[in-house]
């Protein structure tokens, strides 16, 4: 075999330099190593995971709006009414409780009255007429009397208490009471005044029945008592001729 030359040498080893150097060749882009697409692959599988995740964030945001309308749209209304009602109606049990207060009757103290000189007043003629007396004289009612009362001693006051409406039975003839007396019938029954200017009163005798009766009104209380018992006298005790003193 013929031995070779340099230059066949240097043909030979030409083939295998450039196919070494186009493979080296710089605008050739490197093939990614195993490293490099472990991380690519990683880096995709997380991303879809980021987007569930925003957009579950994003369904919670909306979700909690919507929740905060719907309160805001079915709670609000009621929630209005009710801190309009409440002072409503604190303002009208305030004014019923004051209402109720002032109709209440008040508690009043027993009344105490002095006694008289009333030999007649275990008479029949009194045992009749008390039981017969209405608990009520216009706008007076039946006032509770400081024991031991007076015997056939009855009296009616205001609801607030004040200057009391008084009748006694069985009485003595008035010493004022003469010939001369001026006389007031009323619904039947003869009765005569005295006045006290002191007290403000003015006290009434029925002078024509079988015992004197007396009723004590205070001034300005009309005249009302005075015809309420005239009537309860008139349909229980019958008349008579009055007998005043001398003169």
């Amino acid at each position: 075999m013929a031995d070779s030359t340099p230059e066949d040498r240097d043909q030979a080893s030409t083939p295998d330099d450039t196919a070494t150097a186009d493979a080296a060749s710089p605008g050739d882009e490197p093939t990614p190593t195993t490293g490099a697409r472990a991380a690519d692959a990683t880096a995709e599988a997380s991303a879809p995971a980021d987007d569930d995740s925003n957009a579950d964030s994003d369904a919670e945001a909306d979700n909690s709006d919507d929740d905060d309308d719907d309160f805001e749209s079915h709670h609000s209304p009621a929630l209005i009414a009710t801190a309009v009602a409440l002072p409503v109606v604190l303002i009208v049990a305030v004014l019923v409780a004051a209402f109720i207060a002032l109709r209440a009757p008040v508690e009043r103290e027993p009344l105490a009255l002095g006694p008289v000189p009333a030999p007649a007043a275990d008479g029949p003629a009194c045992q009749t007429l008390l039981p017969a007396l209405p608990a009520e004289l216009g706008d007076y009612t039946k006032a509770t009397l400081v024991e031991p009362s007076p015997p056939a001693t009855r009296a009616w006051q205001l609801p607030d208490g004040g200057d009391p409406i008084t009748l006694r039975c069985g009485l003595d003839r008035p010493l004022e009471f003469n010939r001369a007396s001026p006389l007031t019938v009323i619904d039947g029954v003869k009765w005569f005044q005295v006045r006290d200017e002191v007290g403000k009163t003015g006290t009434w005798f029925a002078v024509d029945r079988e015992t004197y009766i007396a009723l004590t009104v205070p001034d300005g209380s009309g005249t009302s008592a005075v015809q309420s018992v005239s009537d309860i006298i008139t349909a229980n005790l019958p008349a008579r001729e009055p007998t005043p003193g001398e003169l």
